[in-house]
């Protein structure tokens, strides 16, 4: 399976149903995202999280 969306370093992004956040790292099968806007309960150390190419929207 081929994934045509991916996010660059810098792009927003959402996932999760009202996060969004900013790519710092792209690696093969994610990215690591630096949180910016978070409208759930779900808490994030260091407000970074890693989130898999296929659970994302680009902005």
């Amino acid at each position: 399976m081929e994934i045509n969306n991916i996010a660059g370093i810098g792009d927003e992004i959402s996932f999760k149903s009202g996060i969004k956040g900013v790519v710092e790292k792209i690696y093969d099968n994610s990215v690591i995202v630096s949180v910016t806007e978070n409208n759930t309960d779900l808490e994030f150390e260091g407000n970074k999280t890693v989130v898999g190419h296929k659970n994302y929207d680009v902005i």
